[in-house]
């Protein structure tokens, strides 16, 4: 199956999610594609992603970046430790209305996703060559992270970026054990969203953190 086809097969079946179905996202399938020739083409040489084949790179890089398009609401929306663009650049791709910065700290990455930004005219995207920590951009109203930090960090890490209901959304594989849930909970409000990705034989759960002073408008 050629990487078009594979595009092609996955972003049907992703449409019929009943949460997809309100998404078009088959009309960005030229797109997703070229994203991903490029993810290939830099792959050989920069090691931006362990996963090289093109069918697994569909599912576990595409589609399972776009099913987080329901639940984005916000203006202006950020993805740390964006890695190659996960889920940023798909996530731009499939909503363009929206403004996204894009961050990581690894040089080589960044400079991949400049130049995916470059290639498919995504102006909505602005990528951030910096550390977390010391970044001091936003405010922004929603932060999305992948394998980015142990979960009972995130919010101390990532709360100085968030606007005054910002809320995180974490993509993790399986819920979190109950320190980390104890820890999260004292800290603010937060729900496990189980996620499907078409033909990813594994679990994937959104979780949504609310931190606690932003919930009570402090």
């Amino acid at each position: 199956m050629t990487l078009s086809d594979s595009v092609s097969t996955g972003l049907q079946a992703l449409a019929q999610l009943p949460a997809l179905q309100n998404y078009p996202c088959q009309h960005h399938a030229e797109d997703f594609e070229r994203y991903l020739q490029l993810l290939q083409q830099w792959n050989r040489t920069f090691n931006l992603t362990a996963i090289r084949d093109a069918e697994d790179q569909v599912i576990r890089h595409l589609l399972d970046s776009l099913v987080l398009l329901p639940y984005l609401e916000a203006d202006r929306i950020a993805d740390v430790g964006t890695g190659a663009g996960l889920p940023g650049i798909p996530l731009a791709i499939a909503d363009p209305r929206r403004q996204w910065s894009l961050i990581d700290s690894n040089t080589k990455k960044t400079r991949f996703v400049t130049q995916v930004k470059l290639d498919l005219n995504l102006h909505q995207v602005t990528v951030i060559h910096d550390r977390v920590e010391t970044l001091s951009t936003g405010p922004f109203d929603q932060i999305i992270c992948r394998a980015f930090k142990p979960l009972d960090q995130l919010v101390d890490s990532l709360s100085h970026l968030l606007s005054a209901d910002g809320v995180i959304l974490a993509m993790i594989g399986k819920p979190p054990d109950r320190e980390a849930e104890a820890k999260l909970s004292q800290q603010g409000t937060i729900a496990l969203i189980p996620l499907t990705v078409p033909g990813l034989n594994a679990t994937r759960f959104l979780l949504t953190i609310k931190p606690k002073s932003r919930a009570a408008g402090v």
